[in-house]
């Protein structure tokens, strides 16, 4: 086949961008290192399966009415996103929030790839950047070293990056429910938790009184950690996946007001005559299902730098795990990203080399459903190259243009970092609107103009 494309890179973005041009009938070539003859992996990868999920299995609230990664999701799923269907199709239950069975979605990304017959998936590794035609690079946050250098010396500028951590993974069945219980935070989400097919208690709550909770932060502190290479020290953390140890050296109370929050979970093991329904704990660690068959259950917010035999000490000193079984500990990697709106133009093309595109994490963008986003519209606007068409952006006002335009522009180049979706990359509402009615003037606002931009797509 002779390829009009040539794509970098087979996770989120790069599977998302390889399927909107294959199914307008662009001729794609897709290059995946895993799985290679040389057996290239990353090291934060498990698998050789395309858009493989390696820290959460969650692509976080679906609820599109009140919350800007909703409304990205609404927004992928109106452009025919194979992310959001593949999505569905391993959609567990989570509450209001969208969580996945990993396997069965990277299985349903590569079969519907696989399917498309100008599409070429290939298992190689890519060292530099190609010298002529369309191309997107999509290699994520841990591109490999030879081309990471390639990329470099294009871009004349070195990258900035830092670190990611992953949550350990526990066996369902190694968890004491005598202890722990089944329970969401207030109840939120139970109508969609009942559509999943779960029961509206999405979440296996650990509780920990006063006592228990300040030995288990001191434990944090104390812990053997990972240690840095000489390259890796001055790498600082995104916040959005802080080490849990890192946000307990913050302060007392910081992982009691974070992913340890007590409020809204009763426990029905601390039931009385006077409170039928429980007390809150003093602090909880709450675990979500991770796999459709419900065996596998992820620590939320756990993610962590504490050397495996440290993780696994500490971590059966938490009530209800103190049998736990671990599926997966947790790990840490750093991850790199250019200074896009430095180095990229409006349609995410390098300056410098205008035929390569930049999709997915190595832009900026942080999260899941935003690399893949950040793919899609890679595929779009390459789409609309092809067929001689003009490129129109999505509205500012549209969770994909708020994303974009921080990506490519808006964006203070000094201080460039990592950024989720989210209502401060919008253009304001109306400041006549009531604080409370915000989020659903944002969102309202957002879907009634993506449906006038729809129709510009080629």
């Amino acid at each position: 086949m002779t390829y009009q494309v040539h794509i970098i890179g087979g996770g989120m973005a790069g599977s998302e961008a390889a399927w909107q041009l294959a199914r307008r009938g662009v001729r794609v070539r897709l290059s995946e290192m895993r799985g290679s003859p040389e057996g290239d992996r990353s090291p934060a990868h498990q698998g050789d399966g395309l858009a493989e999920l390696v820290c959460s299995n969650s692509f976080r609230s679906d609820d599109s009415d009140k919350n800007a990664v909703g409304l990205l999701h609404h927004d992928m799923r109106q452009c025919d996103s194979l992310i959001m269907a593949a999505a569905a199709k391993a959609r567990v239950p989570a509450g209001s929030a969208l969580a996945v069975d990993r396997d069965v979605f990277s299985a349903e990304v590569e079969a519907a790839l696989a399917a498309q017959p100008t599409l070429d998936v290939v298992r190689e590794r890519i060292d530099t950047l190609p010298a002529e035609g369309l191309c997107i690079v999509a290699t994520g946050p841990l591109t490999a070293p030879a081309l990471a250098e390639r990329i470099g010396a294009a871009t004349g500028a070195v990258s900035l990056a830092f670190f990611d951590a992953i949550a350990p993974i526990v066996y369902r069945d190694s968890i004491d429910m005598d202890v722990a219980w089944m329970a969401s935070r207030w109840d939120k989400g139970a109508e969609a938790s009942l559509e999943m097919g779960g029961d509206g208690r999405d979440y296996i709550n650990c509780p920990m009184n006063k006592e228990q909770y300040r030995a288990f932060r001191q434990g944090l502190l104390d812990g053997d950690k990972t240690v840095f290479r000489e390259w890796e020290a001055n790498t600082p953390y995104f916040d959005g996946c802080m080490p849990i140890e890192v946000m307990a050296e913050r302060g007392e109370e910081t992982l009691r007001f974070g992913p340890m929050k007590p409020v809204g979970l009763d426990n029905p093991h601390w039931a009385t005559p006077e409170h039928p329904n429980g007390r809150w704990p003093y602090a909880v660690v709450q675990l979500r299902q991770d796999n459709k068959l419900g065996t596998l259950w992820n620590m939320v917010g756990f993610q962590t730098k504490l050397k495996h035999a440290a993780q696994v000490a500490l971590f059966r000193t938490i009530p209800g795990l103190e049998n736990a079984e671990f599926a997966r500990l947790g790990g840490l990697h750093r991850n790199t990203f250019l200074n896009s709106p430095t180095l990229l133009d409006r349609q995410l093309r390098l300056k410098s080399a205008p035929s390569i595109r930049f999709a997915g994490q190595i832009t900026g963008c942080e999260g899941y459903v935003e690399s893949a986003s950040v793919g899609l519209l890679a595929g779009l606007m390459t789409a609309a190259q092809i067929a001689g068409k003009p490129w129109t952006p999505p509205p500012r006002t549209t969770a994909l243009g708020a994303l974009l335009s921080h990506i490519t522009g808006d964006a203070e180049a000094d201080s460039y970092q990592p950024m989720n979706v989210n209502f401060g990359l919008f253009p304001p509402v109306d400041p006549d609107v009531k604080k409370k009615q915000r989020k659903e003037a944002y969102t309202a606002r957002g879907k009634a103009d993506l449906l006038g931009w729809l129709p510009t797509l080629a």
